[in-house]
């Protein structure tokens, strides 16, 4: 590894996102939200695992079944973040789909414009776009 200043750098490989249904999970985040799928892995006839790279960027996410007799870990105080720059327009896109938006897109006081939903395992998703502030410190006032 790298090291910069004396600290190791550190780059984000991926969000490991645990579901009943992988099948399921690549549909919703491939046919759905646009991700590729890079890699399956099958075992005794089912898909238990599948890795898929964010359609803009090098993000990925990489669904997998738990350990057999094991439940889905909760996921309680994570909430997944996507960019998209058309996010109106993609929101309603996913609820011609059948997606249920929990939040339709709305102006948030750190000026970013976000959109909340769940995937197929009740995991929290929030669409947003952020645009040039992603980057920089907001200027929320208390």
């Amino acid at each position: 590894m790298a090291k910069r200043s004396g600290k190791p750098a550190i780059d984000f490989n991926h969000a490991m996102i645990y579901t009943g249904d992988v099948a399921r999970g690549v549909h919703f985040y491939s046919e759905l939200l646009g991700f590729k799928i890079v890699e399956t892995f099958e075992w005794e006839g089912r898909t238990v695992y599948a890795r898929l790279r964010a359609p803009a960027g090098t993000g990925s996410i990489a669904l997998h079944m738990p350990e057999p007799g094991k439940k889905i870990p909760p996921a309680d105080g994570i909430r997944l973040y996507f960019e998209v720059r058309a996010l109106e327009k993609f929101c309603k896109r996913l609820e011609a789909a059948g997606v249920k938006i929990r939040q339709q897109p709305k102006l948030m006081p750190w000026g970013w414009i976000h959109a909340y939903l769940d995937d197929p395992d009740g995991h929290e998703i929030s669409l947003y776009w952020a645009g040039t502030k992603r980057f920089r410190k907001s200027k929320m006032k208390a």
